[in-house]
């Protein structure tokens, strides 16, 4: 499995899709900061999406916009309408009062957000504040576009099985986000251009893979075909990160999924990821989550 896939389906994104928006001009919905990464794909009509620095976006019918880090926005059919706070949005549509039903164009919209648990989280961090993707050309492009029709085609007219099939396709939609922005945006550094990169790429795939191995610098090295200090320095210049803390936070992120997913005990699992002793695994993990591995199962239990 590519590195990619391997972090997306550790992470457990939890996705949620909103109902189809249908407004009249004028209409406006302001979005407060959250810990959500929210996106907006454009059906027909036309909108602007602005954010409070003054940065607003003119949407075409067929451009999505993501908004990886949760910031506050607003999307308007036009910058200067009168804008309403989502909440007051949403409690007037659950009670079926038409809030913006106006003479003008009528503008279909469809969005939904993702939770990933961790506002910096390593698929977020290096993403710029909005992207906007275009111009449906390319192959991932077009996958995109055709999983934004499933999803309305499933908004349209609920089936059995519907709520299962949009998060299903929601987290397809994530995916070739970004795969898009990969495809059109130039990345120096950070975690996508690792990606991008083959011998760091299968370096993270080799952790990923199996982090209970007795990696070295050397033995990473060595895999990917890179002397020593070429591949460390790559690799923290790509990553951001060194090899043995990308190794250690991987650790940490796996040893989570195998406490919330098995009855191993803290032994056991502190082996399955790469420390013979009990007492490291405690420390190391602590100083990582704030918690001992015991009291992260007992605490995420009663969620």
């Amino acid at each position: 499995m590519d590195a990619l896939s391997t972090l997306i389906e550790a992470t457990k994104i939890e996705s949620v899709v909103y109902n189809k928006l249908v407004n009249r001009a004028p209409w406006g919905i302001e979005a407060a900061e959250d810990n959500n990464s929210q996106y907006w794909r454009l059906i027909s009509g036309s909108c602007v999406i602005g954010l409070p620095d003054g940065e607003i976006i003119n949407m075409r019918e067929g451009d999505l916009v993501f908004i990886p880090h949760g910031s506050a926005h607003w999307i308007a059919d036009k910058a200067t309408s009168i804008r309403v706070p989502a909440a007051e949005y949403t409690k007037a549509r659950m009670a079926g009062i038409p809030i913006f039903w106006g003479d003008g164009e009528e503008a279909i919209i469809i969005g939904g957000h993702f939770h990933f648990g961790e506002r910096n989280h390593l698929l977020l961090k290096d993403l710029p504040r909005i992207i906007r993707i275009t111009e449906f050309a390319t192959d991932h492009q077009l996958m995109l576009d055709q999983t934004a029709q499933l999803i309305l085609a499933e908004l349209s007219k609920e089936k059995p099985g519907s709520r299962i099939m949009l998060k299903a396709l929601a987290e397809i939609l994530f995916i070739n986000i970004i795969r898009a922005y990969l495809e059109q945006a130039v990345h120096q550094t950070g975690f996508f251009s690792a990606l991008n990169d083959a011998p760091i790429s299968k370096a993270l795939k080799l952790i990923q893979d199996a982090p209970g191995k007795e990696w070295t610098l050397k033995s990473i090295a060595e895999n990917v075909g890179l002397s020593r200090s070429v591949f460390f320095n790559r690799f923290k210049k790509l990553v951001g990160a060194t090899p043995s803390t990308y190794l250690t936070d991987w650790r940490i992120t796996h040893a989570k999924e195998i406490l919330l997913t098995s009855n191993n005990n803290i032994n056991e699992i502190a082996e399955k990821v790469g420390y013979q002793s009990e007492a490291a695994f405690n420390r190391i993990f602590k100083s990582k989550t704030g918690y001992t591995p015991a009291a992260f199962r007992r605490n995420q239990s009663y969620r």
